[in-house]
């Protein structure tokens, strides 16, 4: 691959949603190919193929997987929904320790119906953790919650910033829970710079998520994540201050967005790590790495 002798590809991971077009073993050659070495995975897919094919598959392409999303939806109130949740996520820690990732990405799980108590629903979130982390960390794993932007706090995640998501992981040994920072989440907080060090300090950081705010969102916000560099958010202070931090693990683009998943994979991947050395790296001699052959 072309490009500036100083862009290294070490810490770049990609995402499985960002080029959701591609089936698995797509996904698998077409970073084989373009010298992605890291691949965030999500469950559904992994599921579909089998877990234990998809742990044959990436490991033998010589990739790794740098996080299995999701676990977490851990907010219900009645008995048998809170069961339902633990058996679930104890099912996904077994299948992150299969595909051989230390890092299973929480959603807290917004409010149940009829429900207005944001803090006994967080409060559900700690019980959970205290039952999952010792089980997580048994088969080396950790859990990483991730706080989403606030509009999502009644239907998906009652964690909307960085200080809740470390409060509730602080209860916690750091090899059992940590934080997922999120720039497409927390670019807006005032009091990130702090709780990003405050993460750090205590070696909470398990996962960096990169994807961009573009004004206005899409309807449905959730499917609005903007390419690198097409909106607001200074990517490069985050990846700066997460490695202030201590943080040395992958930089994983999880982007979300039809416009996307319309187009040839193989360019959308070709244009993502153009977009990751220019707008998270800082490059700016302004080269054009060679489109991603397409697998197979």
């Amino acid at each position: 691959m072309t490009g500036r002798a100083r862009f290294s590809l070490n810490q770049f991971s990609l995402n499985q949603q960002t080029v959701r077009q591609w089936s698995l073993p797509e996904l698998v050659a077409g970073c084989a190919a373009a010298g992605v070495r890291q691949v965030g995975l999500w469950r559904g897919p992994v599921r579909e193929y089998g877990v234990e094919a998809a742990a044959h598959l990436v490991r033998d392409a010589g990739l790794t997987v740098s996080s299995l999303c999701r676990g977490g939806f851990l907010t219900a109130a009645d008995p048998a929904g809170r069961a339902a949740a633990l058996a679930d996520n104890r099912a996904a820690v077994e299948e992150a320790a299969a595909l051989g990732t230390g890092t299973l990405v929480l959603v807290a799980g917004g409010l149940p119906p009829g429900s207005r108590d944001l803090p006994g629903a967080r409060e559900r979130v700690g019980t959970a953790l205290a039952e999952l982390g010792p089980y997580a960390a048994g088969l080396g794993v950790r859990l990483a919650i991730e706080p989403l932007h606030p509009m999502f706090a009644s239907d998906r995640c009652v964690v909307s910033t960085l200080r809740q998501a470390l409060d509730l992981a602080e209860r916690f040994p750091a090899e059992q829970v940590g934080v997922v920072v999120d720039t497409y989440h927390l670019w807006w907080d005032d009091a990130v710079a702090g709780q990003l060090a405050r993460a750090g300090e205590g070696g909470r950081i398990a996962a960096f998520q990169l994807a961009d705010w573009v004004t206005p969102l899409p309807e449905g916000a959730l499917l609005g994540r903007g390419q690198l560099g097409d909106g607001c958010v200074d990517l490069r202070w985050f990846h700066e201050r997460v490695g202030a931090a201590g943080y040395r693990g992958p930089a994983e683009v999880e982007i979300f967005h039809p416009g996307l998943w319309a187009r040839d994979g193989g360019e959308v991947l070709a244009e993502v790590l153009d977009r990751y050395d220019r707008h998270v790296l800082g490059g700016t001699d302004g080269n054009k790495r060679p489109p991603v052959p397409r697998p197979g």
